[in-house]
């Protein structure tokens, strides 16, 4: 018989996908860190691997990973990603949204993104939230699944992770306050 235990929290990642981030940025963000404390941006980087978002975001696209600096319980990614879909309804203009916010948990053992839309592999969360099993790490290596976003598949941004990694690494093992 397998015993219940809470696991470890994990490290909230954002990412935030924009054309115009002048017309957003950095109210966005400042919304973001009170709700869920510090968090470091990453530089802005292109988002060229699909255009599924062009027609609503416009072109071209960057994008930016936040990685907050608390740690936060798993079970509360469908509570953020509601926040985030409602922050995004918020600064909407006709009908548009400025900018998409993605959030997930990063762990030891996986990227977990949160999405309003089911598939075949993700799991119900709540209120029409599933998890999606974006990313493994395994032999010291993050490993995508045919599902995976091609983003996300790709080196440069499993090279970001990895360092992400790292650091939800080095602040698990500082003693918490």
């Amino acid at each position: 018989m397998s015993t219940p235990k809470t696991p470890d929290p994990g490290m909230l990642v954002i990412s935030v996908l924009s054309a115009d981030w002048g017309a957003f940025w950095p109210q966005v963000g400042a919304e973001l860190a009170d709700r869920f404390g510090p968090f470091d941006p990453s530089e802005e980087f292109d988002f060229d691997q699909t255009d599924y978002y062009d027609k609503e975001l416009g072109t071209p696209i960057t994008r930016r990973l936040l990685a907050f600096d608390a740690l936060r319980p798993l079970d509360e990614l469908a509570d953020i990603k509601l926040w985030t879909n409602s922050v995004e309804q918020r600064f909407a203009r006709d009908g548009r949204r400025l900018f998409n916010l993605d959030p997930g948990f990063l762990t030891q053992q996986s990227l977990v993104l949160a999405t309003g839309k089911n598939f075949s592999h993700r799991i119900y969360l709540k209120d029409g939230i599933w998890a999606d099993l974006t990313l493994i790490w395994q032999k010291k290596r993050w490993v995508d699944f045919p599902w995976t976003f091609p983003d996300y598949a790709g080196e440069a941004m499993k090279s970001r992770l990895t360092k992400l990694r790292q650091s939800y690494r080095n602040r698990q093992s500082k003693p918490r306050t």
